[in-house]
């Protein structure tokens, strides 16, 4: 974050308190900082994913988003594209895509099929004009929708930045609509009670890694 901002986050007085969210941990209260636009809910129309397309139509924004916009640094993104082992034969879906990173990261580098969920229109408007700048418009596509009424099941690999509380409301719907096999990689926030297979250390952040098991024990569910 620049100087500029961290000054007006100071001086407007920015707090947890202020976007509803309370017994914060540090990552907790830095994700907050550095919060500049709400981002990941809201329904729309659902919109055909099998084939990529990277000019949706977006609409307005039906109500805040449940978490603030902060996107993910640059080596985090690589951090998370390399422990889910991301290919050109994935279909990698990023739940509060934001400004598109760490789809069009993916299809950049590794040529794979990526699809963006986000509430806000601006974000999708950026991620669609970062696409256009990275030539990976043939791979990608961006969706205005909420994601509690997204179908993931054609994901192999899922990616999220969200908040512990979304994260555990998320995880019943994952592990119920996911394949097994499928990768899911976390950033900075893990899923309760569903230990990760591995967990990385990057730049002094926490990224999470699971499989989707073949038999989803009951507590999970």
């Amino acid at each position: 974050m620049s100087f500029k901002k961290s000054l007006l986050v100071l001086v407007t007085g920015v707090s947890l308190t202020s976007l509803g969210i309370a017994g914060c941990t540090t990552q907790q209260r830095d994700f907050e900082a550095e919060a500049q636009s709400p981002t990941l809910t809201g329904q729309t129309e659902t919109t055909q994913v099998q084939t990529p397309t990277a000019t949706p139509t977006t609409q307005p924004q039906e109500r805040p988003g449940d978490v603030p916009y902060v996107p993910t640094p640059e080596a985090v993104v690589d951090a998370m594209l390399e422990v889910a082992k991301v290919g050109k034969d994935d279909v990698l879906y990023d739940l509060g895509s934001g400004d598109g990173r760490i789809v069009n990261t993916a299809a950049q580098k590794y040529g794979t099929r990526g699809v963006g969920i986000d509430i806000n229109p601006e974000r999708i408007q950026e991620a669609n004009a970062n696409a256009q700048k990275a030539g990976v418009t043939d791979r990608v596509q961006f969706i205005q929708q909420d994601l509690f009424n997204t179908d993931f099941s054609e994901a192999t690999v899922v990616t999220l930045y969200l908040l512990p509380d979304i994260n555990l409301k998320l995880r019943p719907k994952l592990l119920r609509e996911l394949k097994p096999g499928t990768r899911i990689v976390s950033h900075a926030f893990d899923m309760g009670d569903w230990k990760p297979q591995q967990t990385l250390t990057v730049d002094g952040r926490q990224v999470y890694y699971w499989v989707v098991p073949e038999e989803v024990p009951a507590n999970l569910k």
